[in-house]
């Protein structure tokens, strides 16, 4: 019997287990999509019962905020300082394309996508998840730069930061091409002289 302060309910939950259905759960939303992706589905590939899932999250959408946020955190790429901003460009796209370039990564997030366009907690979700995150890597990388003089303090940090995500995000989620070193150097080049103009 637990003591009168021993933390009740979802504190008891065992980490293990809970990091055993995210799994699932990322298993389950590449192989079968998130529209069609069901409670019972993940927890027969979890291993566990229904209730395992239910204490956890309340439904569907809780589910997979929790998988975008843990994933999120778990793989978005951290600030690297590389003492220049050709370097921490150049680090930041290789990175990027470290996790956007596979398969299981593009199918989610394209479906994630999709999802939070009529999923308004999904959408927020993945705002707070993504977008936040990656707009602080950006200013810490922009920040440096205008610190060694090699931006103007003027920069649009708006547009630099769509400058630095978006043509990784179409090459490899929309366009589906191929990132090899060559385009990869291009691409550092080209996010270079954008960033200069950006003001």
């Amino acid at each position: 019997m637990p003591r009168a302060n021993q933390p009740r309910g979802s504190a008891l939950l065992r980490e293990s287990v809970t990091a055993t259905i995210r799994c699932a759960v990322f298993e389950e939303l590449a192989e079968t999509g998130c529209a069609r992706m069901s409670m019972d589905a993940v927890a027969r590939r979890a291993g566990v019962g229904k209730a395992a899932l239910y204490r956890r999250w309340s439904s569907k959408d809780q589910m997979l905020i929790d998988l975008v946020s843990t994933a999120a955190r778990d793989e978005l790429p951290a600030p690297a300082d590389t003492g220049s901003l050709r370097g921490d460009v150049a680090s930041l796209v290789a990175e990027s394309v470290g996790i956007l370039d596979r398969p299981q990564i593009r199918r989610i997030l394209l479906d994630l996508l999709a999802e939070a366009g009529h999923n308004p907690a999904l959408s927020e979700a993945m705002r707070t998840a993504i977008d936040v995150p990656l707009h602080a890597t950006v200013d810490a990388i922009l920040d440096r730069a205008v610190t060694r003089g090699e931006l103007s303090p003027d920069l649009d940090r708006t547009l630099a930061a769509d400058l630095l995500g978006a043509p990784l995000f179409f090459r490899l989620l929309t366009a589906n091409g191929p990132v090899d070193e060559g385009y990869r150097a291009r691409l550092t080049q080209s996010l270079l002289a954008a960033l200069v103009v950006a003001h």
